[in-house]
């Protein structure tokens, strides 16, 4: 019974010596955790990952626009050699109007058939070759948005479609160059290639355009995250404080009806009852006249309302002959004598221009001239 007992207690001290030496985890703050390291990339998939291959061939097929036909026989080659560097074979079907890509033996990458399948969709959607071809790419994703059932009037369907392209793709460019997606609006479809954080804000202005909300609104938006991703102190709090909230303008309001029928107070009590015409004329007299009286009566009412309105339509026919009030003339001024021009003096001043020559000299510079001229010659001598 000792032996056990002093066994038991060597058990218990190793377990407690055993939890002590756990190694304690390090203190680390939760935003260093969550966020990726800057200029960190997922290696690439190589054959090494996988050098038995594929198990059974996986194929998919899309159908493609009669428009489409000339470009996609143009740059099928193109196709062709970039899914072969995947171990990808690509078949195009003219008379079907359909793309197929199919696995071979040798590919080793069991996702690259899915990123064939979007290379196909989005040529099928006008999406050019050059843009299409970047999906083959681990760090590029694509998203296909269908527009089409989301707005039943077509007129307005076309024209929030236009809101969302903007004056010659203003709009449009702007959304790219803040989300760092390639998009592509056609018919009933956006077609969207780029980074998942890219495509997710993307297809949120997209929808909310469909839903009559302004994508500049939503600009702003991103335009203030942007800013905000900059600084790092930033990045593990809410944003919420930051971003601006908009509302609603267009509040739809309830037609009035042009004739408003304005409630009365309850009452408990009956409205009192009518009077009937009996009860008029009761009260009024007339109910005890003779039938004679009566006519004569009416009669004088009908003449009466007979001249009122003659009165009145005689009224308006003299209003043409009633002359218009005239303007009080107003007498002119008499001139100020201060004011008074010398007319003689005026005269006198124009007989002298006449007479004298245009740059002469007066009578009276001309004798001393001639006086000067009479000394230099004097001294001369």
């Amino acid at each position: 019974m000792a032996s056990s007992s002093v066994n038991g207690q060597a058990i218990a001290d190793g377990k407690s010596e055993f939890r002590k030496k756990k190694p304690k985890p390090e203190n680390r703050d939760e935003s260093e955790l969550l966020t990726v390291p800057d200029g960190w990339k997922e290696p690439a998939f190589s054959k090494e990952d996988n050098p038995r291959g594929l198990l059974e061939e996986s194929s998919f097929a899309t159908l493609f626009p009669k428009y489409r036909e000339a470009y996609l026989k143009e740059c099928w080659p193109l196709v062709q050699k970039a899914l072969n560097e995947h171990h990808i074979n690509a078949t195009l079907d003219l008379i079907e109007g359909s793309m197929t890509v199919c696995t071979t033996k040798k590919t080793f990458d069991p996702y690259i058939i899915i990123r064939a399948r979007d290379l196909i969709k989005l040529l099928a959607r006008s999406v050019s070759f050059e843009q299409a071809v970047r999906i083959l790419q681990d760090d590029v994703a694509c998203d296909i948005i269908k527009i089409g059932s989301l707005v039943r009037n077509k007129e307005r369907f076309v024209k929030r479609r236009q809101r969302l392209i903007g004056p010659k793709g203003s709009t449009l460019k702007a959304l790219e160059l803040l989300t760092n997606c390639y998009i592509m609006v056609q018919g009933n479809t956006v077609s969207v290639i780029g980074p998942f954080n890219g495509l997710k804000e993307v297809r949120k202005v997209v929808l909310d355009t469909m839903k009559n909300i302004h994508p500049i609104y939503n600009i702003k938006t991103l335009m203030i995250k942007r800013e905000l991703a900059k600084d790092s102190e930033l990045r593990s709090q809410s944003w919420e404080r930051f971003l601006p909230q908009f509302k609603h303008k267009n509040v739809n309001k309830r037609k009035e009806p042009k004739k408003k029928t304005v409630k009365k107070e309850y009452t408990p009590f009956p409205p009192p009852q009518p009077e009937s015409q009996i009860d008029k004329e009761l009260a009024s007299g007339e109910y005890f006249l003779k039938a004679s009286q009566k006519k004569r009566q009416k009669m004088e009412a009908i003449k009466a309302k007979q001249a009122e309105a003659l009165s009145k339509r005689q009224e308006e026919r003299n209003k043409a002959f009633i002359p218009p009030k005239e303007k009080p003339v107003v007498k002119p001024k008499e001139a100020s004598t201060e004011n008074k021009i010398d007319v003689a003096a005026i005269k006198e001043k124009v007989k002298k221009a006449k007479n004298k020559k245009l740059g002469a000299l007066s009578a009276e510079e001309v004798k001393l001239k001639m006086e000067a001229d009479e000394k230099k010659k004097k001294k001369k001598k």
